[in-house]
């Protein structure tokens, strides 16, 4: 993208910015809860943010930071992956989404084991068994978020504050897109021998099979991971990585009025690092500014592309951000429109229970 095709595509991002500026008058628009940030996972460079500073809620985001806490249990040996985890009555009554602990008077109450409860959390994003690790890890939930807080100050989280170890909603509980990012990298870095788990779609439990809620797994290159969530409050939100050659990228995206336009954009934002990271080996990368969009432009509808956002972007062909750049995103606009009637919990538009 040369400079002059660059200045075309400012425009396109002028006009698009006035039309937000024009919406923010409504009570609607002073809620936008979208923030972003793109970083370089080996060199902590900041590649884009938009609002990445800003209180958000982190909504099952937070089961990051409780499978952090897990991972260094295992890693001090305070538990093993076979060691079983006993459910609560306080854990049973969690609401959905969950993986159905239950406690009775004549059976007791369910167990699990390490290793399953990691992929509950991971792969279905279970309360209940979020739960069931922090009473095990702090003897109850509010000294558990209490040591997860303290824990994410230390790792650099200055903006966060956890009330619970699953992300239900609580007026207390607080993040950044910057905050995420930082969690996102601090569990791929401390733990590479238990990264992998971020890569599972699907886990068995009691003999059935539990798919995950993370699309971009193996449909854009290099995804493998992290993270989703949603609840009423937040939006969707999305924390990834991605690895091509040697670069790592983490990307996270908070507040989508729906999964496929938070996915959409999130894929966005990785196509768009990689090439920033190609633009930079060419010998004209002078030419070239670094990740001019921000988020995708509701004017770039399929079959609306105007000239000169195709003059700044040519594109080869079947390129990945090319299917990406053509979606129609507008939720990502502070314009919010009327969320669906869905429960709280990842992709919980699949469910009408109340999750996450």
């Amino acid at each position: 993208m040369k400079a002059t095709g660059f200045g075309a595509l400012r425009a396109i991002s002028a006009a698009f910015a006035v039309a937000v500026a024009v919406s923010a008058a409504s009570p609607a628009a002073a809620q936008d809860r979208y923030a972003a940030i793109v970083m370089d996972a080996r060199s902590n460079e900041v590649l884009l943010e938009d609002q990445a500073d800003a209180n958000r809620f982190p909504a099952s985001l937070t089961k990051m930071m409780t499978l952090y806490m897990l991972f260094e249990a295992l890693e001090r040996g305070d538990l093993s992956m076979d060691t079983r985890l006993t459910a609560s009555r306080n854990a049973s009554r969690q609401p959905p989404s969950r993986l159905g602990l239950a406690c009775t008077r004549r059976r007791g109450c369910d167990s699990l084991t390490v290793e399953q409860a990691i992929n509950a959390l991971v792969v279905q994003s279970a309360n209940d068994v979020a739960t069931v690790v922090a009473e095990r890890l702090g003897g109850t939930e509010a000294r558990f978020a209490a040591n997860m807080t303290a824990r994410a100050r230390e790792l650099g989280m200055t903006d966060t504050r956890f009330a619970n170890a699953s992300g239900l909603p609580d007026a207390r509980h607080r993040t950044t897109a910057r905050d995420m990012a930082v969690l996102a990298q601090a569990l791929w870095r401390d733990f590479p021998e238990r990264y992998e788990v971020f890569q599972r779609t699907s886990f068995t439990w009691r003999g059935r099979t539990i798919r995950g809620h993370n699309r971009l797994l193996g449909t854009v290159d290099g995804v493998d991971g992290i993270k989703t969530g949603y609840t009423r409050a937040s939006g969707f939100n999305l924390a990834t990585m991605a690895e091509r050659g040697n670069r790592r990228v983490i990307v996270v995206v908070l507040g989508g009025e729906t999964a496929a336009a938070r996915d959409a954009q999130v894929a966005y934002l990785v196509e768009g690092a990689y090439e920033e990271f190609a633009r930079r080996g060419d010998p004209n990368a002078a030419q070239f500014a670094s990740m001019p969009l921000r988020r995708l432009d509701t004017q770039l509808a399929p079959g609306a592309i105007t000239s000169a956002s195709t003059a700044a972007r040519p594109l080869p062909p079947s390129s990945p951000y090319d299917t990406y750049q053509g979606m129609v995103v507008e939720t990502l606009s502070p314009v919010r429109l009327p969320l669906e009637p869905v429960g709280q919990g990842d992709e919980s538009e699949f469910s009408t229970e109340e999750t996450d």
